[in-house]
């Protein structure tokens, strides 16, 4: 996908089509593609990395593209080894049952928002824009970033500003936001910038997309469908398939970090006296996250915060 809080104006000519995919050569040779292997993008977006799949697959082979954002649709090849599936990659397994398939050969999961998402200004996830603060991938869900503005306490306002935005004076705007709203509307991006502007500290464009961040992660709750999807994975995955992901932001690659190296979402801290260790389902390929080249750097500024990591089912 794209940077997490990276909301920079590019000029169009570096963006000829939906999404340039991050990472590609290496997501490729981190998936050590089977030709006639079964294939999952839990994150279809403009299909460059599902393009790229079905390169390296026979005939034989098919490929799961799952995408909640109904835009993702108008990107699918014709394809008849591919299969699409709108909804939300938390809901793997179920989809994957549905459509008779028990076990695959790969998973890649690459999180966060597309350039086309931000660069769509209705979508309300940029803050380039005027819209309504929206910021759902998924339109059928009912939650908004104007909702949790309008109806969240102080408490919890603060609790994700501070863990998902990183936001220095989250308490700050918290307490401000719950003042102001009780005399302005918080319902556009123009409206909510001007009704916290006070709060802001340093930079305003960083510090209004660490805010948009914290909100666009709780909207669409990125890391508990991570979670999940991760849960999944030792039932989904054949042994010796590969799973890759890649991401933008320290609490999600601490997520990923974690499973592969536990198969659990808890950080362990090593006990030489401790006699037995839980065995993770996985054996990590990547032993330090991959990022992007210099190269991949000046063709796409957006994908600098991107990090691979990749582990096999043993």
């Amino acid at each position: 996908m794209t940077n997490q809080n990276n909301d920079t104006p590019i000029p169009d000519s570096q963006f000829p089509h939906y999404h340039i995919p991050v990472l590609l050569n290496e997501v490729i040779d981190g998936l050590n593609i089977k030709p006639s292997g079964i294939y999952v993008d839990c994150t279809f977006g403009g299909g460059g990395h599902s393009r790229e799949i079905l390169k390296h697959l026979n005939s034989e082979g098919k490929l799961i593209a799952f995408d909640q954002d109904e835009d993702a649709k108008k990107n699918l090849p014709d394809d008849p080894r591919v299969i699409f599936v709108p909804h939300n990659f938390r809901h793997l397994q179920r989809f994957l049952r549905l459509h008779k398939i028990d076990k695959v050969d790969g998973v890649l999961a690459d999180i966060g928002v597309s350039s086309h998402q931000f660069d769509e200004a209705d979508r309300g996830f940029s803050t380039r824009f005027d819209a309504a603060m929206d910021m759902r991938m998924d339109k059928r869900q009912e939650l908004t970033a104007a909702t949790i503005l309008e109806t969240y306490s102080e408490q919890q306002l603060h609790k994700l500003f501070e863990q998902y935005g990183e936001v220095t004076n989250a308490r700050t705007l918290a307490k401000n936001i719950v003042t102001v709203r009780k005399t302005s509307s918080l319902k556009t991006i123009n409206a909510f910038k001007a009704a916290v502007h006070a709060s802001v500290k340093g930079n305003p464009n960083k510090y209004f997309a660490q805010v948009f961040q914290a909100l666009r992660i709780e909207v669409n709750d990125e890391l508990g469908a991570l979670r999940e999807m991760l849960q999944q994975l030792p039932a989904v995955l054949k042994p010796g398939g590969r799973i890759a992901v890649i991401s933008f932001h320290s609490l999600e690659d601490r997520i990923v970090k974690n499973f592969f190296k536990n198969g659990t979402f808890e950080e362990t801290i090593e006990n030489p006296f401790e006699q037995q260790t839980k065995q993770s389902p996985f054996r990590i390929v990547t032993k330090k996250p991959i990022v992007p080249t210099t190269q991949e750097l000046k063709t796409n500024p957006r994908s600098r915060s991107s990090k691979l990591r990749v582990a096999e089912r043993v």
